[in-house]
């Protein structure tokens, strides 16, 4: 999970850490409740642990870490009941920004779009969840981005730090499904219409229909259904089987 993340020994290294290690979370590259050890995260993208400890301290000022102790840095996990009130702001949020950004989006958005989305259903077809995460976080937040209004991008970003971990869940067990045409395609032609409030109307129906299956596993693991189960090898799994409360390996 910690592959991929790299920084340039000509920048800022803090800031370095931090945009990487910030994107990472709002793209779903980690689990929520997963613990993160400096010296790993430091071994991995090739710096010192002083600049990871100072990005791990911003990122926790900001809701998407939490820290008990400096031995004890997890994901924040958000409880079904946050995550749906997180979801009513971002219904609200990425409603606006794209409301505003549909008439500012220009040619090579729209064949970035193209591109982004087309890339989301090969990985989803290919068993890639991990790209699927990714390509999904760039193909919002291009449209987020075109709204240029910085501070609503910036509520958003802020937004998805909380939200991006949960993305974890949805495959394969609660992967995204529409009764109709993927609200993505809808998405698009309305934006490509110039049809402002249709384009708002899709992105959340996304959020809602897309994350339909979500909240529904959310539902069995706050019910004590399913567990999260942290792996001697490091990875995760939901065991479907439990029926007491969710247990993790301390």
């Amino acid at each position: 999970m910690l592959s991929g993340l790299t920084v340039s020994s000509r920048e800022n290294l803090t800031s370095r850490v931090y945009a990487q290690l910030r994107e990472a979370l709002m793209a779903g590259r980690f689990w929520p409740g997963q613990r993160l050890r400096i010296q790993e995260i430091a071994q991995a993208m090739g710096v010192s642990q002083t600049p990871v400890r100072e990005a791990i301290m911003q990122l926790v000022r900001e809701g998407g870490l939490e820290m008990r102790s400096s031995q004890a840095i997890t994901v924040t996990n958000l409880s079904l009941t946050r995550y749906k009130e997180l979801r009513e702001v971002r219904l609200l949020l990425e409603g606006l920004a794209t409301e505003k950004a549909t008439p500012l989006l220009t040619a090579s958005d729209f064949a970035r779009l193209d591109e982004l989305h087309h890339q989301l259903v090969a990985a989803e077809k290919g068993g890639d969840h991990e790209a699927a995460h990714f390509t999904n976080f760039h193909f919002h937040f291009l449209i987020y981005r075109a709204s240029q209004m910085v501070d609503l991008v910036s509520l958003l970003e802020s937004a998805w730090l909380r939200n991006g971990p949960l993305l974890k869940f949805l495959y394969p067990h609660a992967p995204p499904t529409y009764s109709g045409p993927h609200q993505h395609l809808t998405l698009m032609k309305a934006l490509r219409r110039r049809d402002a409030a249709a384009a708002r109307q899709a992105i959340q129906d996304d959020i809602i229909e897309g994350g339909a299956r979500l909240v529904a596993l959310m539902e069995q693991i706050a019910a004590g259904e399913v567990e999260l189960l942290d792996m001697p090898d490091g990875s995760f799994q939901l065991n479907f089987r439990a029926q007491g409360r969710r247990k993790r390996r301390a």
